[in-house]
């Protein structure tokens, strides 16, 4: 587990997911799995809390992929032990009535990271340029200018939605933080199997939904929109990566194991010192509140 080099899941050049495997070809066991995750959590933890009391850089961390991918078991397993005030959690579900009155980006803006915290966008904002490409029709609740029917979405439409994707990451990068992309590249048969154990145990059937199946009915439009949105919005300053999510304890550790790397590469992060003053008196404080 150790071996396991995240740039080799970050995406270089132009991607075709038919090429990537969903798992990777290693023998491991779980509980070499569980011990790897757990060394690199103890040692995010202790990075979090440097880069709070920092208080100069931020992080995002977008987690992207199909129902049943891993997604929230990642996220509980993954920040499990960082300090609750430093790491905020984002699902980002149908807009409502309120957040269709301003752009679909509006709503990301609110959600995006402080200083010295980490803002874990559990989907994304690019659900705006894949549910909404497979179901257009979404489009049509935005009210926008020229765009009457779903007939009026053109190409140029999408090409737009990217750029103005790009230009959002490119902004907030720019002012501090550390955007960090993940896709969760599982297979349909996987997929298969996760929503029928869904459905033989009884403490995991509320998470089925009907429409489960329906959107998996159309898995090959997904793999399409998915491969030509992370090719148009894969950036220095947000590098897309596709995790091999077959096997979540991998999955997992790739992503733990990327962030800590990320963190470890911001050499100017460092708990404050006291001041000069304070430090040449701790004992006069110390004696104070003794006496």
């Amino acid at each position: 587990m150790h071996s396991i080099n995240p740039e080799d899941f970050r995406v270089k050049g132009k991607l075709d997911l038919s090429k990537i495997p969903t798992e990777l070809s290693i023998e491991t066991s779980k509980k070499e799995e569980e011990t790897a995750l757990d060394d690199i959590q103890k040692k995010l933890s202790a990075k979090q809390d440097a880069m709070y009391a920092h208080n100069r850089h931020a992080f995002l961390i977008c987690l992207q992929g199909m129902d049943t991918s891993g997604k929230d078991s990642l996220i509980r397993e993954v920040f499990k032990e960082f300090n609750p005030r430093g790491v905020v959690v984002h699902s980002f579900k149908t807009p409502n009535s309120t957040e269709l009155e301003h752009d679909y980006l509006w709503r990301h803006y609110l959600a995006l990271p402080e200083k010295g915290k980490f803002a874990v966008f559990n989907r994304t904002h690019y659900e705006n340029v894949l549910v909404t490409r497979v179901h257009p029709e979404y489009i049509l609740f935005e009210n926008l200018p020229g765009i009457e029917k779903v007939s009026d979405i053109t190409p140029q439409f999408w090409e737009n939605r990217m750029e103005q994707i790009n230009n959002f990451e490119k902004h907030i990068a720019q002012n501090g933080t550390t955007i960090l992309k993940f896709y969760f590249h599982m297979s349909k048969d996987e997929q298969r199997k996760r929503l029928l154990k869904r459905l033989e145990q009884p403490e995991d059937q509320w998470k089925f939904s009907t429409g489960d199946l329906k959107e998996r009915e159309r898995w090959d439009d997904y793999m399409n929109y998915y491969e030509e949105a992370i090719n148009k919005t894969n950036t220095d300053y947000a590098p897309w990566y596709v995790v091999p999510a077959d096997d979540k304890g991998v999955a997992r550790y790739i992503v733990a194991k990327t962030i800590w790397e990320k963190l470890e590469s911001l050499s100017d992060i460092a708990e404050p010192t006291l001041d000069a003053k304070v430090k040449d008196n701790l004992q006069l404080y110390k004696d104070q509140l003794k006496g």
